[in-house]
């Protein structure tokens, strides 16, 4: 394939700037780390919504580019050696941009795989763990009558907010002096578990008081408001 036209998703979401990242997303914790992401680094994009209303995550043109049928998902026109480039996985994404642009990731390889690490520790712990706490806590496991699942998550997702709280104590971001593509992917879960799960006295967030600065911190960088946006 040569082309963005050549990719099968571009049919259902048209391409009005073929130049530009094509970002298949929703302002979702997942979706919101890339289009945060591309706004701090400044990359030009085109976004496209995925509605799970319409069950466009399940359509065949969105499962030819990601056949997991999740979001976020980018098609690059200007990938590596000039190709298209089609990639899903919101961790993978995040490391490509950085590696992309030369941003949010540090050169240095000791402090690249501790910003990695943390990354991964979001990817592996605190979205899982976050995102059960929003089924049993918002949605349809809110009516089961047995708390015990919902206690198990609870618990889990104190623990991770206390790793998270040491670590932001520590420094000023998750893995360091530096804000990188670990405080991209591990913050907006925060920021949903409190805001739209409505979590934030079930977890007493009001303890984690270096996660709730770091938040802070976090939500007022511009590029972090424009992303929160998209699409």
């Amino acid at each position: 394939m040569s082309s963005l036209a050549d990719f099968p998703i571009t049919q259902k979401w048209p391409a009005q700037h073929p130049d530009r990242l094509q970002l298949y997303s929703l302002g979702t914790p997942n979706g919101v780390k890339v289009s945060i992401m591309l706004e701090e680094c400044g990359l030009p994009y085109e976004a496209h919504t995925v509605s799970f209303e319409t069950n466009d995550q399940l359509s065949p043109a969105f499962l030819s580019l990601n056949p997991n049928n999740k979001i976020p998902a980018i098609l690059d026109p200007n990938g590596p050696d000039g190709q298209p480039l089609p990639l899903f996985e919101s961790g993978a994404i995040l490391l490509y941009l950085a590696e992309k642009t030369g941003q949010l990731l540090s050169k240095d390889p000791a402090k690249r795989y501790c910003e990695i690490q943390w990354l991964m520790f979001q990817m592996g712990g605190v979205g899982p763990m976050f995102g059960q706490v929003g089924f049993f806590h918002k949605f349809a496991g809110k009516d089961f009558e047995d708390k015990r699942p919902r206690d198990r998550y609870i618990n889990e997702s104190k623990r991770l907010l206390g790793v998270l709280d040491q670590q932001y104590a520590a420094h000023a971001w998750v893995a360091g002096s530096d804000y990188s593509i670990a405080d991209i992917a591990i913050l907006p879960w925060v920021r949903n578990l409190i805001g739209f799960y409505g979590a934030g006295e079930l977890v007493e967030i009001e303890r984690f008081t270096h996660v709730c600065r770091a938040l802070d911190a976090f939500n007022a960088r511009p590029a972090v408001v424009r992303g929160l946006a998209v699409p």
